[in-house]
């Protein structure tokens, strides 16, 4: 096979390991009877013509002449009798079923009269339980194996499997045959090669969709973003327009209040202005506008007083003076204007 495709030693060792639990385990045979089950449902016609499977051929030891002639592309597998080989049903620990092959390879002496090297060996999973593994051992020499096997090559026979029957003739669907002795498959070699470049296509294209695909999602998730961000700056921008409003309202009207006199300002005023023998009975101050009245003994002469009232401009007479027949004085009502001084004037009040 060529170095490309090479498989490293540690990657095929697993893989053999696997590959001997599998044979003759338990989910093998569940396997294989749903597999028959499945092939039963489907037409004869369709079943030969889709069938993936090499036909198997069995040949039972010891091998009689003459050969039954096989077509081409044919399974020979080889079936020993049950007498032939060495069986051993044990129970192990479940942390054993992690190598059960490598567990079992240093414990051989244990079970059989010859060493390791001495011997070709299967170890079948029966099933677990609360106790442990129920495994079977199945070894046979590897001497005797070798001979077997020359036997079947005089007679002109390759086999691709070796496997144990029951005394009821039901093989155990275990392979003895070693791995030196197995033949290579080329064109299988060719389409594991086809499959791990295909493979290796639909993982590549694989991933430059999900590459894509999480481009794709960061992009949305940033553009997300980027409006949240935007709705934030223009409800800070719509926060700062209102709070420019409300203090140049608060300027305004703190500027406004500024410009007119107190009410205690001009009382006082008032006051000062107005003669000892003068009185108000109403006083009105409306945006800017006073309108007081009452009854002096000179009110002709108000107009005048009230020139010098610093907080008043423009006062006039409303209506007509009139004489009040109980006082002996005279109602007059008056109108003026609040004086307005600059915002930034500076306030008489203030010390």
């Amino acid at each position: 096979m060529n170095s490309l495709f090479s498989v490293p030693a540690p990657i095929r060792a697993h893989v053999t390991n696997l590959e001997h639990r599998w044979q003759g385990s338990a989910a093998q045979r569940f396997w294989q009877l749903w597999l028959a089950e499945l092939r039963g449902c489907v037409p004869a016609g369709l079943r030969q013509r889709f069938s993936a499977q090499t036909p198997v051929q069995i040949h039972r030891w010891p091998i009689t002449a003459p050969l039954p002639v096989a077509p081409a592309g044919v399974r020979h597998v080889l079936l020993l009798p049950a007498a032939s080989v060495m069986v051993h049903r044990l129970q192990l620990p479940v942390a054993a079923a992690r190598d059960l092959n490598a567990v079992l390879g240093y414990e051989l002496d244990k079970y059989t009269p010859y060493p390791r090297d001495q011997l070709c060996y299967v170890v079948r999973e029966d099933g677990r339980s609360a106790g442990g593994l129920q495994i079977t051992l199945i070894a046979i020499v590897r001497e005797r194996l070798q001979q077997i096997l020359a036997d079947c090559a005089a007679h002109g026979l390759t086999l691709q499997g070796v496997d144990v029957c029951a005394d009821d003739g039901t093989p155990w669907g275990v392979d003895l045959l070693p791995e030196s002795a197995r033949p290579v498959n080329r064109r299988a070699g060719v389409d594991r090669r086809r499959l791990l470049a295909g493979l290796c296509a639909v993982l590549l294209v694989t991933l430059m969709v999900l590459w894509l695909n999480d481009r794709q999602q960061r992009l949305q998730g940033m553009r997300a973003t980027v409006q949240s961000q935007k709705g934030e700056v223009a409800a800070l921008q719509s926060l700062r327009q209102q709070l420019t409003n409300s203090l140049g309202a608060a300027q305004y009207l703190t500027r406004h209040k500024a410009a007119r006199p107190g009410m205690a300002a001009l009382l006082s005023e008032l006051t000062a202005c107005l003669p000892d023998d003068t009185w108000l009975e109403q006083l009105e101050i409306d945006a800017g506008d006073v309108s007081f009245s009452g009854q002096s003994v000179r009110a002709s002469a108000l107009i005048g007083l009230l020139k010098d009232c610093h907080s008043l401009e423009n006062p006039q007479f409303q209506g007509v003076i009139q004489p009040d027949a109980d006082s002996g004085k005279d109602r007059f009502s008056l109108h003026a204007r609040l004086h307005q001084e600059a915002a930034d004037a500076p306030n008489p009040d203030t010390p």
